[in-house]
Parts: structure tokens; sequence; C-alpha cells
């Protein structure tokens, strides 16, 4: 006669999938992790009554004039070690610094007429990609206008910190760029876009083909600040002279050198076709 079986005892539940950090870090779990970039943005925006938002792009390694100065000045005192080349380098960043100043000037600006249109919804609020440079000064006038502002963060192989003037309620991470551009292109009404690089353009291009095929709507605003070095960077008119783009395409584009043109550009586009509530993050 076989032996009795030992008598099994009762086992802790595993944990439920949403629990199970090994799950959600899991190949299969992606889909989840790609909807929980879209949802919690969209549940944050609601809470904190955003209606739309006004994007500001340009580049990280763009240092506000003390910084730029700062850098000048120490490299000027320095006995040994100070190259030519370390020289020209803290000039431009030096030059480069106005853009800084002036993106800081224009959201301040933005912000402050903005907030005039009262606070549910928080309409035309300052967005940018949440790190250093252009971005820092757009989130920055913002806050020393008294508003609030967004800051779209994005994880890269490199250490990177969010900056200091995004609204902390406001303050997002994403692991995919696509869904990160999915949120700078979904309640924007505008894009001013400052001196920048490679990010910079692929944002530019990006909301360019957007508008181009109609996925936006052709009167949101495309502003190209500092024409200097665009037209030293792109030659954007030859695309139409090719026939690779038509002169109504290139017409989607606006361009100013001062912080006065591009904010009349900007509130005067908005007062003729935006004053009306996009009803996108009021349905939820």
């Amino acid at each position: 006669m076989s032996a009795k079986p030992a008598k099994l005892k009762p086992q802790h539940a595993p944990r439920a999938p949403h629990e199970d950090p090994v799950f959600l870090e899991s190949t299969p779990a992606r889909p989840l992790r790609i909807l929980a970039e879209y949802i919690n943005p969209l549940a944050q925006l609601k809470r904190e009554g955003i209606g739309d938002t006004i994007v500001l792009f340009g580049s990280a390694r763009i240092h506000s004039r003390e910084d730029a100065l700062s850098r000048l000045n120490h490299l000027k005192k320095l006995k040994v070690g100070k190259s030519a080349e370390a020289m020209r380098s803290a000039k431009s960043a030096l030059e480069m610094s106005r853009y800084y100043e002036e993106a800081r000037a224009l959201s301040h600006k933005i912000t402050t007429w903005a907030m005039s249109l009262g606070p549910r919804p928080r309409r035309f609020v300052i967005c940018s990609g949440g790190g250093p440079g252009i971005m820092e000064a757009a989130n920055r006038g913002a806050y020393e206008a008294g508003g609030k502002s967004i800051g779209l963060s994005i994880e890269l192989p490199h250490e990177q910190f969010a900056n200091p003037y995004i609204s902390p309620e406001l303050s997002f991470n994403f692991h995919y760029f696509f869904m990160r551009k999915l949120w700078f292109a979904q309640i924007a009404k505008a894009l001013i876009v400052f001196p920048g690089g490679f990010g910079t353009m692929d944002e530019l291009w990006e909301m360019m083909t957007l508008l181009q095929t109609g996925k936006l709507t052709r009167t949101n605003l495309i502003l190209i600040y500092g024409r200097k070095y665009w037209d030293d960077v792109l030659n954007l008119k030859a695309m139409v002279r090719w026939g690779t783009i038509s002169p109504s395409e290139y017409g989607l584009l606006q361009f100013a050198d001062n912080v006065d043109d591009a904010f009349e550009l900007i509130r005067s586009g908005l007062e003729k076709y935006h004053m009306e509530v996009d009803p996108f993050l009021q349905a939820y």
C-alpha cells in the first residue's frame, strides 16, 4: 500500500501582473508601457486644467548670458591652459546666449498674456522638452511671469535632469520618443523654433510634415526665430525652387528676429484662429 501523500500547504498567490516589475519591464508588456505614456500625461494635464500649449524648441547647448559671460571671463583670467579654440568657443557661446535671453523674454510675454485669458482652462501654456538651454529659458520665462509651464523630458543614455523652472506637477518623463512627440503635437497651437541642432530640426520637420499632410490643422503656427542662424543652416527656399515643396507649403512658416515681432505674430495668429477652446482635453 502506497504512503499517504503529504498534505500541500496553501501558497501565496503571485503578484498581479500590474504589480510585477519583471513583467512590466518585459518585451510583451511594451504596449502597456506605451499606453502609460499616453494616459499618465492625459490625466495630469486634465487635472491641471490645461487647454492647449505653445511649444518652444531649441538647442540644449545655448547658455544664459550670465553663464556664458562667466565662462568667458574665467578663461580670460587663466594664466595657463587657455587655448585659442577655447576662447573662440566661449565667445561664440556668449553671442548665442542672446537666444536664451530672448526665448526667456518671449515665454514671459506669452505667459503674461495667456494668463489674462483665465485659469479654467489654462490657455496657451508654455511647453518645452524639459532640459537645459532654450528649453530651460522657455520654462524660466513662464516661471518668472508667475505662470505654469510643462516639461516633456526624455530618457537618454547619459544622465539628464529636468530643469528647475518646470511646474513640478507638469513635469513628465518619457522613454519613447514617439509618445513624447505626440504630446508635443497633440494640444499645441503654435511651435516656436529657436536655433538648435539635430533634435530641434527633427521636431521642426515632424510638425511641418503634420501640417503639410493635414494631420494638424494648417491654422497651427510655426515660427522660425533667428533668420541669421537658420538661413546659414537651411535653404528652405531652395526646396520651392527645386519643386520639392510648393510656395503655399513654404508659406506655412513665419519668421521673426526679435521678441516683440515674434509675440505679435503668435498673439495675432492665436486670436485669429484659436480662441475657441479645443475640445480634446475637455472631453475627458
